[in-house]
């Protein structure tokens, strides 16, 4: 993969460019060195943050970006509950969650009543058993739809991998038997949809540290992956993929 010609890079954030409060430094620094020459843009799945922390947390790390380069599935959510019309919902996520659909959708509801059209689960940092039991009795109607934010099993931490997504969606499957219709972030494409408006493919990179998240989400949208062992993944994961990443490096400090 020749760098030089992509106009395009997407990075994931929590074991690639950061480690909880640790900057991996090599891609920091790359990162730092490229904001000009390449359109870069941050990728989360993490549902239980407000985006205007990652903008801070990554200035701190000397990487200045307007808002407008961070990528959430809370994006697509938003826009895609707009374009419905749907009214009222029960989200499964904690505080942040809740206000950025109530900022970007003022009318919208939560709430449990005969009206409510969808189950939405994200990554709730502040997950009780009431959450858990009302949104169980929910999806037994049929008619309430099951969506995801993501996929993702586990939250990277310093200390080691913290139940996310993708766990929570796998208590659903036993105690309901459903499984969402719908996810937003990697490794669907709904993420970046705003990116593939503007270039082709080709002119774009991914770089992430999951290959079951952001390796998917590169091969369905047909862009080159690099995936960096600073985070989930390890050589090890690799032996048996039927594609293998366009690169693996330790972090981007690797190239120049």
């Amino acid at each position: 993969m020749d760098i030089s010609k992509k106009r395009c890079f997407v990075f994931d954030l929590d074991g690639t460019v950061y480690m909880g409060d640790q900057p991996i430094s090599g891609t920091v620094n790359f990162i730092r060195r490229n904001l000009e020459r390449f359109d870069i843009h941050f990728l989360t799945n993490n549902t239980s943050k407000n985006l205007n922390d990652y903008v801070t947390k990554l200035h701190g790390m000397g990487i200045d970006i307007p808002l407008r380069r961070m990528l959430s599935p809370l994006i697509p959510l938003a826009d895609r509950l707009e374009r419905e019309g749907i009214h009222e919902i029960y989200p499964v996520g904690n505080a942040n969650f809740q206000a950025y659909l109530k900022e970007r959708l003022p009318n919208l509801r939560f709430g449990t009543s005969e009206n409510c059209a969808v189950v939405v689960v994200g990554y709730d940092t502040e997950l009780t058993y009431a959450k858990l039991a009302a949104s169980c009795l929910l999806l037994q109607r049929p008619n309430v739809r099951f969506w995801a934010t993501h996929p993702d099993n586990v939250c990277p931490s310093p200390k080691g991998p913290l139940p996310d997504t993708g766990s929570f969606l796998a208590l659903y499957e036993k105690a309901v038997g459903r499984q969402p219709e719908l996810v937003f972030g990697k490794p669907s494409t709904l993420i970046v949809e705003p990116l593939l408006a503007k270039y082709a493919p080709a002119d774009m990179v991914m770089v992430g540290d999951r290959l079951y998240t952001d390796k998917v989400m590169a091969e369905n949208a047909g862009m080159d992956f690099i995936l960096v062992l600073s985070g989930e993944s390890s050589r090890e994961d690799l032996p048996g993929l039927e594609r293998q990443p366009t690169l693996v490096l330790d972090d981007l400090g690797q190239l120049d």
